[in-house]
């Protein structure tokens, strides 16, 4: 999901150690990565390639016009709408198609243009997308817990004191930082029993794992992008249940119902909806697959790497996150270092969310974990995200469990003689 940073940009001044660390780039493709950033983006699934391709070149219909090339172009749009719909658990009429994440999540919690009336409310820990313009219409934020779900109590203190001031809440059905799930229908019960206002669930990250026509059920608004499940990028779908208020964020021709102008992404359409099929038909044994490659890999880095531990997961019980995400913190190292150092090793990960990935300072979720108790989001540590996706591999997997502790051991050696030497 792309989004507006809410963290400083990176600073450049990288110690030599680290100083040029870069991939390989051949013949315009990045060379012998292992992808361990797949809560950032994924790659394009075949099937998602195939049922766009014949819309790249020779069926282009404008779904607008009507002409035959036209209606070739709406029936392709309506069949994939029909799709997705029948995968979130929503009817045709209730899925409007968006430019992504941000568009939706932007449009849910504005309620379009003019705004929704009242005060928005969202979890502390959501992406920016969600997060911005809640603060940028004067809301609330909730205390999450020491795991990053949101706290229930601080929720329901929250829309007792706004009463029917709350216009719309907004929690997410999975981090996308630390992976932590929420349990949306135990939050639905507080919003309706404190008033019923609309409640949005930003399902980016969640798409590619869980089943939304189940989890987001309870949700009156929908949020997902498709280049999160093997989908393109730049094509997201928000759904709106029948009976909730929405005004359109784009004005203009009347698309999708008059809920989203603009001329319809015919391919991205046909591709995200092709994406979420395969994702949906794979799910089961995807993620057991991804699961076990995950906790192999964070138990042997718990093991082998003093200083380190999983940020949301002390102990073995993982069962309150995606089965991709893995999220950590070490001791003794730099962000900045140790990205740089990965990528030159051909590994890539990230530090927090992609919207601020080299950010110097501590994320705004470390910040609420850290405030809720969690000692590990607390200490003056590196933080890195590690997520596994659809196509990851053990070979993939292999290298980084060869790469991250030989980096490490590799910067802290580099900052104990440069604290020994006055830093020459």
């Amino acid at each position: 999901m792309s989004s507006a940073p809410d963290h400083d940009a990176p600073h450049h001044d990288a110690p030599d150690a680290v100083r040029g660390a870069a991939v390989g780039v051949v013949h315009g493709a990045v060379a012998d990565v292992a992808d361990l950033d797949h809560a950032a983006t994924t790659r394009l699934r075949p099937e998602a390639r195939a049922a766009m391709e014949p819309f790249l070149d020779g069926r282009h219909g404008n779904p607008s016009g009507a002409h035959a090339l036209a209606r070739d172009a709406v029936r392709a749009v309506d069949e994939a709408r029909e799709q997705v719909a029948a995968l979130l658990g929503c009817r045709p009429g209730e899925v409007v198609f968006t430019s992504g994440g941000t568009e939706a999540d932007v449009h849910a919690v504005t309620g379009g243009l003019p705004v929704r009336e009242g005060v928005p409310v969202c979890s502390a820990v959501e992406h920016p997308a969600v997060r911005e313009p809640v603060r940028s219409l004067g809301g609330r934020e909730v205390a999450v817990d020491a795991l990053g779900r949101v706290d229930l109590e601080a929720l329901d203190r929250v829309l007792v004191e706004l009463g029917p001031a709350a216009s719309v809440v907004s929690v997410m059905a999975a981090n996308n930082e630390v992976g932590t799930v929420n349990d949306l229908a135990a939050v639905a019960e507080v919003v309706r029993r404190r008033g019923g206002a609309p409640l949005h669930t930003d399902a980016v990250q969640a798409a590619a794992w869980l089943d939304l026509a189940v989890v987001a059920a309870p949700a009156e608004l929908v949020s997902v992008s498709a280049h999160k499940f093997g989908g393109p990028k730049g094509v997201g779908v928000l759904v709106v249940r029948d009976g909730t208020p929405l005004r359109p964020l784009l004005a203009g021709g009347g698309q999708e119902r008059g809920r989203r102008s603009g001329t319809t992404n015919v391919a991205g359409v046909v591709g995200a909806a092709a994406a979420l099929a395969a994702t949906v038909r794979d799910r089961a044994v995807t993620n057991r697959r991804i699961a076990t490659l995950r906790d192999q890999m964070a138990d042997s880095f718990v093991a082998t790497v003093p200083g380190l531990r999983m940020t949301v997961a002390p102990g073995t019980d993982r069962s309150h996150l995606l089965p991709g995400a893995c999220h950590l913190t070490i001791d003794g190292v730099d962000s900045e270092e140790l990205l740089l150092l990965l990528d030159r090793d051909g590994v890539a990960a990230s530090s927090a969310s992609s919207c601020a990935s080299g950010a110097q300072h501590a994320s705004h979720v470390l910040a609420s974990l850290a405030a809720a108790g969690n000692d590990a989001a607390a200490s003056d540590a590196a933080s890195l995200r590690l997520s596994l996706g659809w196509d990851s591999t053990d070979v993939e997997v292999d290298r980084v469990l060869a790469v991250l502790p030989e980096v490490v051991a590799r910067i802290r050696t580099h900052r104990a003689r440069a604290a020994g030497t006055g830093g020459s």
